[in-house]
């Protein structure tokens, strides 16, 4: 007997509708990936609640899953990232939403999201712990793993040298 191929993965016709809604709504959002059940697009940090707001109350991107962070050296960026998803409303309901900011690495200041989304709170404060990320208006952004008189710089910085290296 032989073995069949795989069948070739459907179009991702969802999220490619949902790209779209979000390049029709906002000039200047970046699609950096469209796949069967993942979206990823990055905005600026002056539009990301804007979009989140979108995202929740227009589209039902209701559940935050994480907030993640990147170290962009090269460019001078921390790249942030809410991934969410619609556990409540169907249509989304099987994609993940990856929406991104990149600030500048020197001062990386953006809005908090956890008046969209409560569940950020406790990973905001870990992005901000790790790649020293300024979430304005979070109400509490004191180490939450790190020993409270930490003085280095934020570990996971890739500019970041582990003691005893």
């Amino acid at each position: 007997m032989q073995a069949q191929a795989p069948a070739a993965p459907a179009e991702p016709t969802k999220t490619k509708a949902l790209a779209d809604k979000f390049t029709a709504k906002f000039s200047g959002t970046v699609i950096d990936y469209v796949r069967q059940k993942r979206l990823k697009l990055t905005t600026s940090p002056d539009r990301i609640k804007e979009v989140a707001l979108f995202s929740r109350d227009q589209l039902g991107f209701d559940h935050i899953s994480c907030v993640s962070g990147t170290d962009w050296i090269a460019k001078n960026e921390i790249e942030v990232i809410y991934f969410v998803d619609n556990l409540s409303t169907p249509g989304f309901a099987d994609v993940v939403l990856a929406i991104a900011e990149r600030p500048n690495r020197d001062n990386p200041m953006v809005p908090t999201l956890i008046d969209v989304w409560p569940g950020a709170e406790y990973e905001e404060r870990e992005t901000h712990e790790m790649l020293g990320v300024d979430f304005q208006g979070h109400p509490n952004q004191k180490n939450l793993l790190l020993p409270e008189d930490w003085n280095d710089i934020p570990p996971l910085r890739k500019d970041y040298i582990s003691p005893g290296r």
